[in-house]
């Protein structure tokens, strides 16, 4: 995709972002397209982009603590079972739109992996669902929805790493298995 798509102002979010890629080496691929809101615009925009596509979760606790959870994009994600991965107390709910903005810098429908760069402090914990971690490139929004930039699952976690962060790497069959457990406790 070509930079004739670039939307006013996209530069000047994603600058500080190409330049921290950019220190410890991590090379990532641009594509520039219209603003994308939700995953099935970006699956009828994207054609035959190569690699993992994501979806973001921004999610609370019911002591306001928060997660950034990062999912294949098809994946269904029971939040009831996501609450015992992640070691929260009780329900996870998702966290408000404002939450996000002051805590990772991203708006609702930019939220991506690359937002752990606006949170220095650690007050956001990040997940990572395992099977990423086998499909390259990974495709992410550079803080605004109306570029994709494709790093390799290693370039993540470095990235990740380097913003002082350790991502909980789950897999979707543990989210499957605390279901399951709960649903044979119910019929009980």
């Amino acid at each position: 995709m070509s930079d004739a798509n670039d939307t006013p102002g996209t530069a000047a979010i994603e600058a500080p972002l190409l330049a921290r890629l950019e220190s410890p080496g991590i090379a990532a691929a641009v594509y520039r397209h219209p603003p994308l809101h939700t995953v099935a615009e970006s699956q009828a925009q994207r054609g035959q982009m190569p690699g993992a596509h994501i979806k973001n979760l921004f999610v609370r606790d019911k002591k306001r603590r928060y997660w950034l959870v990062t999912v294949p994009e098809d994946a269904d994600i029971d939040l009831k079972a996501l609450r015992h991965i992640l070691g929260a107390t009780g329900n996870l709910s998702f966290g408000a739109a404002e939450t996000l903005v002051e805590r990772l810098g991203v708006r609702p429908g930019a939220v991506t992996p690359f937002a752990v760069m606006n949170d220095p402090d650690g007050m956001v914990a990040f997940a990572l669902e395992r099977s990423l971690l086998e499909t390259s490139p990974i495709n992410a929004h550079p803080l605004h929805n109306a570029a994709t930039l494709a790093v390799t699952p290693d370039e993540l976690l470095r990235f990740v790493a380097d913003c002082g962060h350790e991502p909980l790497v789950f897999g979707l069959d543990d989210l499957a298995a605390i279901a399951a457990t709960r649903a044979a406790g119910a019929d009980r």
